[in-house]
């Protein structure tokens, strides 16, 4: 009989061939996805092409995704891109996705069916780690190994341990699922799940829908963990159906898995959260801020860029307008996102109120383009990073929080709550 398992330590057992592995053994393991974009994937090309092997392992389980400098900023980066495009032709690899079809890689996979329950996905991409919404495995790696796995299909792991977050009762009005990655964060530090499993459970993901479950698996990185992972339910069986390009496995943690450790998180406890320079553990409650003036306003990114994140934001802008002197800047996560909001209306209401409407792009959220601060300017932005010089000059600051935080503060030109706007 083997060993109780968790979902990660199951999912490494399947895909290394072994009945069972435990936290720190070294397996070798089958991938099913791995993805690099624009910045990373023209290193992992160049080494790719150093390995020795004409094709890819597989060109239907690549995904290339030029989302970070795009639309193209300058010759740079049209340089880089073209490296993808090229080589994407060339390999006919089969989810390459290109200006007018494409999206921010972490929306946009999951949203296109391409990643699944039970999948170990690789990506050149510290943010690889949102899939794990989907009851995945999924994890950033550097761009070297993305070309041995482009070869071989297979990578070396370090099994990690797991951590469970156990967030029980309801959330009070205007708290979301960034409020309480915001919150763990916060609690545990960015080095509180050091190369470890972040298993999220409770009545509070029981009912938190796809976008949300995403939003904090998203930012499972920056507690420094391996990954974030959400056991498959009926929320995400219907946000499959139909979409799902694979069959896929669903994996659940034994009821006796061992865990480095269990929180018990109490959701009355959790309230609009901001995360304050230079660090997303850096939080402080939104009421407790109203004092931080803010030059700009980002809304979009990979973790807060989808269709529910654009309809809360929608929500709280209807009716007003940006304040004076703050720029506000929305970035629908993927093409169907963008599409979504413009038949709903969401367009007008965001025009109506005087925000600036983007394309989706990367761009502001490393300090790529679209959206670059200034000397001593300060944005609040729906991204996972705020650290020294992130959005832009050195000297400029970045507040994380949610899009309902963030437009409010759009309107009010300072950290505000929803309900603080006449």
């Amino acid at each position: 009989m083997s060993r109780p398992m968790t979902i990660t330590e199951k999912i490494f057992a399947a895909h290394a061939g072994l009945a069972e592995v435990q936290p720190g053994q070294l397996v070798g393991a089958k991938l099913d996805i791995v993805l690099a974009n624009d910045v990373t994937a023209p290193i992992a090309i160049r080494e790719f092409g150093r390995v020795g092997v004409d094709k890819v392992w597989d060109n239907t389980r690549i995904a290339l995704v030029p989302d970070h400098y795009t639309p193209n900023k300058d010759i740079k980066s049209a340089e880089q891109a073209k490296i993808m495009r090229d080589f994407a032709h060339a390999q006919g690899i089969t989810h390459y996705y290109e200006i007018g079809c494409m999206g921010v890689e972490h929306a946009l996979l999951p949203e296109q069916g391409v990643v699944g329950p039970g999948d170990l996905i690789i990506g050149a991409d510290s943010h690889t780690c949102t899939y794990g919404a989907l009851g995945a495995f999924a994890t950033g790696v550097g761009s070297t190994d993305v070309a041995a796995a482009m070869a071989t299909g297979e990578s070396w792991f370090k099994v990690p341990s797991s951590i469970k977050f156990n967030v029980t009762g309801q959330l009070a009005p205007w708290v979301s699922p960034k409020d309480v990655i915001l919150h763990i964060i916060g609690m545990i530090g960015v080095d509180g799940a050091l190369y470890q499993a972040m298993e999220f459970t409770g009545d509070v993901f029981d009912c938190m829908d796809m976008d949300g479950r995403m939003t904090v698996c998203n930012m499972a990185i920056e507690a420094g963990a391996k990954s974030g992972i959400i056991a498959v339910d009926d929320i995400t069986r219907a946000y499959l159906e139909g979409r799902a390009e694979r069959t896929w496995t669903e994996y659940h943690s034994d009821p006796d898995a061992v865990y480095t450790q269990v929180y018990e998180i109490d959701a009355a406890t959790i309230v609009p959260t901001v995360a304050f320079p230079h660090l997303p553990s850096n939080t402080r409650a939104a009421a407790d801020a109203r004092d931080v003036k803010i030059d700009q306003v980002v809304i979009g990114s990979c973790t807060n860029g989808r269709i529910e994140d654009m309809r809360v934001a929608a929500g709280v802008l209807k009716g007003h307008k940006v304040a004076d002197g703050v720029r506000l800047i929305i970035l629908p996560a993927t093409q169907d996102i963008w599409r979504q909001c413009m038949h709903e209306g969401l367009m007008d209401v965001f025009l109506d109120a005087g925000a600036a409407v983007s394309t989706p792009t990367c761009g502001p959220c490393l300090g790529g383009h679209m959206g670059i601060l200034a000397a001593g300017e300060r944005a609040v932005a729906t991204t996972n990073r705020n650290f020294v010089g992130r959005m832009g000059d050195p000297t400029s600051e970045v507040y994380l929080s949610s899009p309902a935080v963030a437009a409010a503060t759009a309107v009010a030109g300072h950290i505000a709550l929803p309900d603080d706007l006449s």
